[in-house]
């Protein structure tokens, strides 16, 4: 076979690169025009190629480009080195360089973390700072396809779901971006000897005590030899599968899981068991998964045990327990709930209030609703009422409605109307009686939980109650054969 001649081949290599790295910015929308990207450089082979091939596509794209390093104080004057050879790369490309040092074994001693996860926390803790500091879109990170694979494996090793063996994702959240993830560390060091760029070694990624090193540099070279030469690429695309499935999943489960939520006040949640138990189990643990998600901001350190042991709190022989989860998360059985809350938040809001984080204060002030819908949103318990005046013949079966809607006779109304919270003493007449009742009784009689009572909503006309909001009107404001206009009260989970 003639030979290729060097020029030709390394262009040919970079060449592949490139259009490889466009293919993925293209398929999940990493870029916009006029981005500022934040490159997290560590002076390792991938994050210096990352670095050039976006000096690369950036005119393309029109990107304005910046470096961030951080040193985690590890291994002193090895990483000293590796943060001066970055600023050097920034010197040679002038870009801006945002660099730091961390005490990084403090905060793995002060956080129970492993010193991976402390490490890990406080680079990407660094990374959104400086975005959100110098106003940069995206942060752009040098994780390629033999990184997803050893992810896929170390998940598959600790029994992971399909969330675990969906991978690395190409993106996360609005900022997080890799284009690099089809990208095998054999193209990229090829790539790097084309262009004739220089990296650094972290000597700490061949130490065979951390589980990672020895699955890549014992595990992974015995599979590809032994079994499968094409394993990275066969990992990658089990990834790929698991995670657009794990997408149409919970595209599918979110909109139950919404309907499952009673309240959703700030970092709380509260589920209602009835529900909860109706549902089969397999969509019962990504329901709570989602709920535990929602409080905590991400599932880190968030186990199959952990979500088992919530499940027991639904057994129908119990009516309370408690259970902590990692990072101050408490899920508590409370009669026919589940609260998912922060315990940080919930100790400020016993010294704050002594009776407990179940009282919530409010009083709102309702006008009349006129051509437009009036909406009132109470952020002290997470919901939203939306107040609709509307001509009778317009209103379908209302006795079909359900409880989180309610009708009223425009003509018995006096506005402004007033929402507030429940007080000892309160009194109305439940539609269909004639005698008032407690509204302390209806709640026991209904067995409403006591940690609802003060958050239910009241709402009043003229200083009378016309609805324990989500439960029953007052019989006085009923909807009747003569009425004409009808006020529509809608019950809504505030966004």
């Amino acid at each position: 076979m003639p030979t290729i001649p060097k020029d030709a081949h390394n262009f040919r290599t970079k060449n592949q690169v490139l259009r490889t790295v466009e293919q993925v910015i293209s398929t999940y929308a990493m870029f916009k025009p006029n981005d500022k990207v934040l490159v997290g450089v560590s002076g390792g082979p991938d994050s210096v190629a990352l670095l050039h091939v976006l000096l690369e596509l950036a005119p393309e794209y029109d990107l304005k480009l910046g470096i961030a390093h951080l040193n985690h104080g590890l291994r002193g004057q090895e990483a000293d080195a590796d943060a001066e050879f970055v600023s050097s790369l920034a010197r040679k490309f002038d870009l801006p360089c945002y660099s730091k040092k961390q005490n990084t074994r403090q905060f793995h001693a002060q956080s129970k973390l492993s010193l991976e996860e402390a490490a890990r926390q406080i680079r990407y803790n660094f990374y959104f700072e400086v975005a959100e500091k110098y106003g940069f879109d995206k942060i752009a990170l040098g994780h390629q396809a033999n990184d997803n694979a050893e992810h896929v494996l170390m998940y598959l090793f600790r029994g992971s779901g399909p969330l675990g063996l969906s991978g690395i994702p190409p993106t996360r959240g609005a900022k997080i971006v890799r284009p690099m993830l089809r990208l095998t560390r054999n193209q990229i060091e090829n790539y790097l000897a084309a262009t004739g760029l220089n990296s650094v070694t972290d000597r700490s990624n061949t130490d065979l005590q951390f589980t990672r090193n020895r699955l890549r540099h014992q595990l992974l070279p015995n599979l590809i030899s032994s079994y499968n030469p094409r394993l990275i690429e066969t990992l990658n695309r089990l990834a790929e599968i698991m995670r657009t499935e794990e997408q149409w999943i919970n595209d599918t489960i979110t909109p139950i899981f919404k309907g499952l939520i009673v309240r959703k006040p700030a970092e709380t949640l509260t589920l209602s068991v009835p529900a909860l138990n109706a549902i089969q189990p397999a969509v019962l643990r990504r329901i709570i998964r989602m709920a535990v998600e929602a409080v905590k901001g991400d599932l880190r350190r968030i186990t199959f045990t952990h979500i088992e042991s919530s499940r027991r709190l639904l057994g129908k022989n119990r009516t309370c327990g408690h259970l902590d989860l990692p990072d101050s998360i408490c899920i508590r059985r409370q009669g026919d709930e589940l609260l998912i809350y922060r315990a940080k938040s919930v100790r400020k809001y016993h010294r704050l209030k002594p009776r407990g984080f179940e009282d919530h204060f409010f009083k709102y002030v309702i006008p009349a609703p006129g051509f437009k819908p009036v909406v009132i949103n109470i952020k002290e318990t997470g919901v939203q009422l939306k107040f609709t005046q509307t001509p009778a013949g317009n209103i379908p079966d209302f006795r079909k409605a359900g409880q989180q809607v309610a009708f009223f006779d425009m003509d018995r109304l006096t506005f402004p109307l007033l929402v507030r919270t429940f007080r000892p003493g309160d009194r109305f007449t439940p539609l269909g009686m004639t005698g008032t009742q407690k509204v302390k009784d209806f709640f026991i009689n209904h067995k409403v939980p006591r940690s609802d009572r003060s958050r239910c909503p009241i709402l009043l006309n003229r200083e009378m109650i016309i609805w324990i909001v989500g439960h029953r009107i007052d019989d006085s404001v009923k909807v009747t054969d003569a009425t004409g206009d009808i006020l529509k009260v809608e019950l809504f989970l505030a966004e």
